[in-house]
């Protein structure tokens, strides 16, 4: 709901009147760059923590922290609103950001079969991206200020309903200790083969020791199979961040679009995308695999980009969405790989590995792509930051190369 306002806002708050706006850019850059750092830091313990205490009780951190910011725009937006919500967002969003589809997909192993396990993913994410839909369709006839409301109230009964009603799940709660494909908790940690109810899992040990940096790195040298899935995940990831920092700016820099029309292509994306893994991802994964339907994901994924890159109208942009009907088959189909090379055990830690390393292209990304998204897209604005008094250097000898052509 909010991602097609947010343009606006922060484009009135920063350069108000303006089409073009670099800081923008860099400020979303830097964003990006740090939500990646402290997930890559975070997913992989927040993983950790849901195998032994329940994926209920780490669910319930990351959406109580994601009404906040919500709030402060729902107040207000002038300039000083839109900082508060920048620096609370941007900290909110090392540990909120990914980790509710973490331990949602680790919920959803913990009871679906392996074979099933791709098509219960596909239709996680269709079911999100319904939800998408919603969102966006609600903001295409909302006012801006009444977009930030509706957003907070409804993280808010998210939170509320989660609280109420999801049965909890835990890999102490329900894995059969004679499992012989744990990865990582077979020699490490003591497990437990009863089944207990939903209030007698360990409870919290603030002081306990979590490996999970250690249990990344045997992750990835245990299984290749797992190792593959990581490193189409980061490269995916990579990509999808570039596009999804820059493209906003781009159309509005390039055709002037504004609120109602970022909602609109969403919109066609998020139906797409619900369509697709809800309908046509159940029919073809247990007949194609996850492997081919990676393939088409990935191929299409690079169609729906380079389309973007050459739009020379604006239709081209609503052309271009179509592809994500075959594109969005990437995500579930890594994940599906990834979640069956380990134990049921072990699920939030696979998950949040997966999840730190697609944090980590999170980080990457801005370092790549907004230098040169800022200098295609608003090249005027570069002037005068290189002339400026704060003097970067290496930086700005780089965005100068980049923006004179020079691959030197």
């Amino acid at each position: 709901m909010v991602i097609p306002a947010i343009t606006d806002v922060t484009m009135l708050a920063l350069c108000p009147g303006k089409d073009e706006c670099s800081i923008a850019i860099y400020l979303s850059g830097f964003q990006q760059a740090v939500t990646g750092l402290g997930s890559l830091m975070l997913m992989p313990v927040v993983g950790n923590l849901s195998d032994s205490y329940g994926r209920k009780a780490l669910l319930t951190l990351p959406m109580t922290l994601s009404v906040f910011p919500l709030a402060i725009l729902g107040c207000g937006r002038t300039k000083y609103y839109f900082y508060a919500y920048y620096v609370l967002k941007t900290l909110t969003a090392m540990f909120c950001e990914g980790s509710v589809l973490c331990l949602s997909l680790a919920y959803v192993a913990d009871n679906i079969s392996e074979g099933r396990r791709a098509s219960a993913f596909g239709i996680l994410s269709g079911v999100a991206s319904a939800a998408f839909v919603c969102g966006t369709l609600t903001a295409r006839f909302l006012s801006t200020p009444s977009t930030f409301q509706v957003s907070a109230l409804v993280a808010i009964l998210a939170t509320l309903y989660m609280r109420s009603f999801l049965t909890d799940s835990s890999s102490n709660c329900n894995f059969d200790s004679s499992s012989s494909s744990r990865l990582i908790s077979k020699d490490k940690v003591p497990v437990q083969s009863n089944r207990c109810g939903n209030d007698s899992c360990p409870k919290l040990q603030i002081g306990k020791r979590i490996p999970s940096v250690e249990d990344m790195i045997h992750l990835l040298r245990t299984s290749l199979t797992f190792t593959q899935a990581a490193i189409v995940a980061f490269f995916h990831n990579l990509a999808e961040g570039g596009l999804r920092e820059s493209l906003l700016f781009y159309l509005k820099a390039r055709f002037h679009f504004n609120k109602d029309q970022f909602a609109d292509i969403l919109l066609i994306v998020g139906v797409a995308g619900a369509i697709s893994q809800l309908l046509l991802m159940p029919i073809l994964a247990p007949n194609l695999g996850e492997e081919k339907l990676l393939r088409i994901g990935l191929l299409a994924g690079c169609a729906h980009i380079f389309l973007y890159s050459i739009s020379w109208a604006s239709w081209v942009p609503y052309l271009a969405t179509t592809f994500s009907i075959l594109a969005v088959f990437s995500s579930p189909c890594i994940r599906s790989i990834a979640s069956k090379q380990v134990g049921p055990e072990e699920q939030g830690k696979a998950q949040g590995c997966i999840s730190g390393i697609c944090s980590f292209a999170n980080i990457v990304s801005p370092l790549v792509f907004t230098p040169l998204t800022g200098c295609s897209v608003f090249p005027s604005s570069f002037v005068p930051v290189r002339k400026s008094t704060i003097s970067f250097p290496g930086f700005q000898s780089y965005v100068h190369r980049i923006c004179n052509g020079n691959n030197s």
